[in-house]
């Protein structure tokens, strides 16, 4: 099989090459081309995009590895970021009219505008990276599992994060966020139709669907409940649900998406398409971590359970080889999208205001080049840690974003949120929950999550109640026009 998942990852290669080349044709000039498609993407093409950003290698290997570990409980956590995307119905069209009113090209650009304050502006960026480059970092982790595992150790899991990191550069820098747009497309399209076929021979391989449910029942009852075989205790699932339901707002390489869609109505298309696309990809990657139960039941890493069942003959080699091929662009479309929009978020709010010319057009976007090269070469330096459980390590990233919430909520709801109290409110708990995780500590018995999402909203509330708006013009300003735009759209 090794000779085949080679060929089949150049052949990916060479049709993500020239997809990314024709979208180049397009780039029209400056960073607003770059980061955001000239906000001009089509419906279609952004609910496609937004399901390959989204779903990565946490699906078809993490959210696999936890079905494998943890059992139905799976299914709820996966449900609850679907039911979370409710936000983006409140939060799309207001990020999408500030964003065509002031011009706005990064999340944290909105809110050093907002609420008067650079500072701000690129301390949410750095936020957002030291977050993010781990959960980067995941992705090519998935990479290199599977490729390790279904080649019998034939490509080295370093080998299988360096290609993940390549195939990232590639997309990434061609034509930034348009061949990101494009190669997106293709990828979506290549996981959702391979992980359809590979599951119909997995449940084929189990009798059919009324044998493979009845299998489960009688081998793995206690999977089919809560908390399962432990796992999904009610402190633990609400700990890991809570990030994931606020994923929309609080991830900028997501919430950087709803500035770019041509109109509000390109937008509603993004969202109904999205909803369809996951709840399709949810259930195959459930259905998929089931099977592997049933088929092999002692594995030692959850994470390998689909790397194993793709070797165990249960799939014809050449769908588990498009499979693959498939798994992996879930995951490289997620980190080229991830390290463009960091690399944005340094260039535009970091290294622009500072740089000692103010940095625009052809520098700033040279700068964003630079960012995501360092990035990536970063993740691929923490992947090599081997950390365990990426479904556990991906919703710890969204932990630490949870700090940002508070800030974003108050950025279009309220207008005594001070810049002191959203500063406050991002560092302190940023470094608090950092040190929580690498500790891996509760204090007074409460896990991370909750410490993030309730110390982020108290320093918030507290520390803007307590000082002076410097940005009082602005914060009406924002507020008003938002408005006067919402009831233009007739939006509430």
């Amino acid at each position: 099989m090794t000779a085949a998942v080679w060929l089949a990852l150049a052949i990916y290669a060479v049709l993500g090459i020239a997809v990314a080349a024709a979208s180049r044709r397009r780039l029209g000039e400056g960073a607003g081309e770059f980061y955001l498609a000239g906000r001009r993407v089509g419906g279609v093409v952004s609910a496609l995009s937004y399901g390959a950003t989204t779903y990565s290698a946490f699906m078809m290997v993490g959210l696999v590895g936890l079905t494998y570990a943890g059992g139905v409980g799976a299914l709820g956590f996966e449900l609850i970021y679907l039911s979370g995307l409710g936000l983006v119905v409140i939060f799309g069209p207001r990020f999408w009219l500030v964003g065509q009113r002031f011009g706005y090209m990064t999340p944290s650009a909105m809110l050093g505008d907002r609420y008067a304050s650079a500072s701000l502006a690129a301390i949410t960026a750095l936020a957002c990276c030291v977050f993010l480059v781990p959960y980067s970092a995941v992705q090519l982790m998935g990479i290199g599992y599977l490729l390790s595992g279904v080649s019998g150790g034939a490509i080295p899991f370093p080998v299988g994060i360096v290609i993940g990191a390549g195939f990232t550069l590639a997309w990434a820098l061609v034509a930034g966020l348009r061949s990101v747009l494009w190669t997106d497309v293709l990828q979506v399209t290549i996981m959702l139709v391979t992980s359809l076929i590979a599951v119909a021979f997995v449940i084929a391989a189990l009798g059919g669907p009324g044998s493979f449910i009845a299998t489960v029942e009688a081998e793995r009852g206690a999977w089919l409940s809560l908390p399962g075989p432990g796992l999904f205790r009610f402190e633990t699932f609400m700990a890991l649900t809570l990030p994931w339901f606020f994923f929309s707002i609080s991830n900028p390489q997501v919430s950087q998406r709803l500035y770019t869609t041509a109109s509000l109505g390109a937008m509603r298309t993004m969202i109904a398409g999205f909803l369809v696309l996951g709840f399709v990809y949810t259930m195959v990657s459930i259905v998929f971590g089931f099977s592997a139960l049933a088929l092999l039941p002692e594995l030692d890493n959850p994470d390998l359970a689909t790397a194993e069942l793709i070797s165990s003959q249960v799939i014809p080699t050449s769908v588990s080889v498009v499979l693959i091929v498939g798994i992996i662009a879930a995951a490289v479309s997620t980190v080229d999208s991830i390290l463009l929009t960091l690399a944005a978020m340094v260039s535009h709010d970091v290294y622009r205001p500072w740089s000692a010319r103010g940095a625009r057009g052809t520098r700033e976007v040279l700068a964003a080049k630079l960012v995501v090269v360092i990035l990536a070469v970063i993740a691929v330096a923490f992947a090599s840690l081997r950390l365990d459980l990426i479904s556990i390590l991906s919703v710890a990233a969204s932990i630490g974003l949870l700090v940002t919430v508070p800030t974003i909520i108050g950025a279009f709801f309220w207008r005594r949120g001070t810049a002191a109290g959203a500063i406050t409110s991002i560092l302190v708990t940023g470094l608090a929950v950092i040190g929580m995780q690498l500790g891996g500590l509760k204090p007074l018995g409460i896990a991370p999550a909750f410490w993030s999402a309730g110390l982020s909203t108290l320093l918030f509330v507290g520390v803007s109640l307590l000082t002076r708006r410097r940005d009082g013009d602005r914060a009406h300003a924002f507020i008003d026009e938002l408005r006067t735009r919402l009831d233009e759209h007739n939006i509430r």
